[in-house]
């Protein structure tokens, strides 16, 4: 219980931290608007003039521009990459001072993690408002029904802790590897593709639907979005909070056993 309190104040005080960088957040926002605005237009491009227009397609043209908005407003959440100032940590040595700290390192940095991306809460709602504020053409439109967007923040916040989860294994894997980050930032790019955040999973081929809704990364990003568009009933959400929560502790039991192998047997050069 000791333990939880330290790991919950730390999250508050690191979430804070990082909401102090307004200007960032307006900046990284921008981009985000600008590309989602690029995406909406490629995307209406293809459902108006491609040949196979009238085929019966998952997503309509509005709920790909709901998706899209809600897609780039969670990427800050959603975040596939190793927290910096804990990599720093890694290549600098200093995690043997983090292990003379009287916490669970993994709960330790598990915390830390997640509110550096808990504070990205700034980019999502200025991105959500330019959304609702956009042309009718490219509008965020509103939720299909009031369950759905109650279950769709059940599922962000599922997909929330099932990121940090996974986030904390690649961050386990990178521990006392001294030859670069490329294994671990292959499997951040996997995870991203296989989350929707680049393409939708439902415009993938019918033959792989199966599959993508039970690997584990489509409850980062995908699912929720699903029951805020209306692609998911709301009747089908408690399975997609079931595969959230078992791949999330499935995750967390992984990198509590790899980084329990990583540190008893870490090497710290320097001093």
């Amino acid at each position: 219980m000791r333990s939880l309190r330290a790991c919950l104040a730390l999250f508050r005080i690191r979430t804070a931290e990082v909401l102090q960088y307004r200007a960032a957040a307006l900046v990284n926002s921008s981009v985000g608007i600008f590309w989602a605005l690029i995406e909406i237009v490629v995307y209406t491009v293809f459902y108006r003039f491609a040949d196979n227009r009238n085929a019966d397609i998952a997503l309509s043209l509005p709920q790909m521009a709901s998706y899209i908005w809600l897609n780039q407003s969670l990427w800050a959440f959603a975040a596939m990459n190793i927290d910096g100032d804990i990599l720093n940590r890694i290549k600098n040595g200093d995690v043997g001072v983090e292990l003379c700290r009287p916490l669970d390192l993994y709960f330790h940095w598990f915390a830390r993690s997640s509110a550096g991306r808990a504070g990205g809460a700034w980019r999502g709602l200025i991105l959500i408002a330019a959304g609702l504020a956009a042309p009718a053409a490219y509008r965020l439109s509103g939720p299909a029904s009031a369950a759905g967007f109650l279950l769709f923040l059940a599922a962000a916040v599922c997909g929330f802790l099932l990121t940090s989860a996974y986030q904390m294994l690649m961050t386990a894997v990178r521990l006392g590897i001294s030859w670069g980050d490329g294994p671990t930032y292959m499997l951040l790019l996997l995870s991203g593709v296989l989350s929707g955040a680049y393409l939708p999973l439902q415009l993938w081929p019918d033959f792989m639907q199966k599959f993508l809704y039970f690997q584990p990364f489509a409850g980062l990003i995908d699912l929720p979005l699903r029951l805020y568009v209306g692609s998911m009933a709301p009747s089908g959400a408690l399975g997609a909070l079931a595969v959230q929560t078992c791949w999330t502790a499935a995750f967390i039991l992984a990198g509590r056993l790899v980084m329990r192998r990583k540190i008893r047997n870490i090497v710290v050069q320097g001093g």
